[in-house]
Parts: C-alpha cells; structure tokens; sequence
C-alpha cells in the first residue's frame, strides 16, 4: 500500500468516522451469496484479532496492516473470489478503499479465545454482532465454536453461539459455524482433524440455535469428506487453515467440492500469504476449482 494511500485512510479515521457507514451505505451488495459457479469463494482474514499471525513459518507476517490490506484486494480483484470475512476494523478498510462492492461479506463475531492464551478455548463474542451485521449491510456472520470436552468453558461458548444463530437467522443472516472438537496438549490448543472429530463437531453445531434455516458450517479437510458431509444438510464450506502443500491441497479441495452440500470454500492466510508471494496467482489456481 501506498504511503499517501495508508496516511488517508488514517486520516479519514481520525477526522470522518462516520465515512465508514456512508461507504457501507453506498456499497453495492452481492446478489448471492455463490458466484456465477453455484460455489462461493470467501477469502479469510479474521486472523489478527485473535492474536494468530502467523503463518508459512513466520510468526509475524500478518502484523503489517497495509501489506495485509493489499493482498486482500488482490484476492478480491479476482472476480472468482466473491466474498471476504474478517473482523469490523478490517472489513471498514476495505469499505473505504472501495474493495467490497458486489462482495459477499461476513463479520467475525468471536475472537475472545486468543492464540496461546490459558483461556484460549474461551471464545468470547468479542468481535461484531448480529446488529452491527445488519446495520452495515453485511451479509452474515461467523463463529468459531471449539468443543473441548473436558473445558467447562466450552459450554458458555456453545450457548453463546447459539445465541449469535438466532439473533442472525432473525434478520435474514447467515451464521456460518467453525466448530472443531478440541483438547489440550502439552498446553496447547489442538483440533481434531480425524474424520471422527470432524463428524462429531458437524453433528454438535448443526443443532444449536431455535432454527437452522441460515446456518452454514465451515468445515476443516478430514480424511473421508464424504461422512463428514453427510453428517448434516447444512450448506457447507470447506476451510483452509495452515497448508503445508498447496498443490496437494487444492486436489482435495476440488474433491470436497463435488460432494453435494459443500458449497464453497473459505481459504485465508495459504493463499494470501503463499510460499513464492505469488497472491493473484494462489486466488486464480483456486478459482479454476470452482
């Protein structure tokens, strides 16, 4: 990003706030939630509000906002890339920078359970709220619901998502759920990614909430995604995490995307931050999936 680029949407901040919800206002709004491909593509970046960084072994390299912000717009220059999900302060950089028009967009709503915290597994409603979603003209928000079965706090969080459902699918949201089964190792925070903990998390958080009429449910790769999807009838999408072979990956990806109720795909930091810096040639190798 430019300097006198960054310098005015710091400027804009300290003298114009209200500029965010002029720009939200004006904002062209996706038609679909999916592209013209039946599938949606949404590009994550909820990351640094959780204090997560980190990635392609450098434990830093999401803590330059600009440079952030400038490998978002490449992504959603890509108009095969039809959505974004972050937290408010980054989805209002982009609204100033004229990024979101026609954009699928979905507001990180827990960001309580910090990476490497003692009360990680916590996830508070830290982030944007059901109100907040509709205010903007956004088009539904997400969770992330960890299930640590031997963590009393899990429940609140459980309870607290079922909540955020409801208060979305009220105004016409969508809720999309990143559950995980999870436990404590060496002190560390682990998901379970066999197909097993994948089915049970799907099972568990296809039934909170009064309704599931607007749940989505984002969904890590497990082993055998054919159980894993017919676990429930909710859309779904697949997500990316830390992807050590992008290559291997996207062949898996493009299996997953076969079965009937996965829906798309929401992939962050492998393809905004990829090994040869290549961010508009990662986006399009993913695009040809869809």
């Amino acid at each position: 990003m430019r300097r006198d680029e960054l310098a005015e949407l710091v400027r804009t901040r300290l003298t114009d706030p209200a500029a965010i919800r002029r720009a939200a206002d004006a904002r062209k709004r996706a038609q679909s939630p999916v592209g013209p491909s039946g599938k949606c593509f949404i590009i994550a970046a909820d990351h640094p509000a959780r204090g997560a960084l980190g990635t392609g072994g450098d434990p830093m390299a999401m803590a330059d906002r600009g440079d952030l912000l400038d490998r978002l717009r490449t992504a959603l220059a890509n108009p095969g890339c039809n959505g974004v999900l972050g937290t408010a302060d980054i989805l209002e950089d982009l609204l100033l920078l004229g990024a979101l028009d026609g954009k699928v967009v979905f507001g990180s709503m827990n960001r309580g359970g910090l990476a490497g915290a003692a009360f990680e597994i916590d996830d508070r409603f830290t982030g944007t709220s059901a109100d907040a979603i509709a205010r903007m003209g956004f088009d539904g928000g997400k969770t992330l619901t960890r299930i640590d079965l031997d963590d009393d706090r899990t429940a609140p969080t459980l309870e607290a998502t079922a909540h955020a459902i409801d208060a979305l699918a009220a105004q016409g949201l969508i809720a999309m759920v990143e559950p995980f089964i999870s436990r404590r190792e060496g002190g560390k925070v682990v998901n379970d990614l066999t197909t097993e903990g994948v089915v049970t998390s799907v099972a568990i958080a296809s039934g909170l909430g009064s309704t599931s009429a607007y749940t989505w449910l984002k969904v890590p790769t497990a082993p055998d995604m054919e159980r894993v999807a017919a676990a429930s009838t909710l859309p779904t999408v697949i997500l990316g995490g830390e992807v050590a072979d992008l290559e291997a990956q996207r062949r898996s990806w493009g299996a997953s995307l076969e079965l009937p109720n996965v829906v798309g795909l929401t992939v962050g930091r492998s393809l905004l931050y990829p090994a040869d810096g290549d961010v508009a040639g990662a986006v399009d190798a993913v695009v040809s999936l869809l």
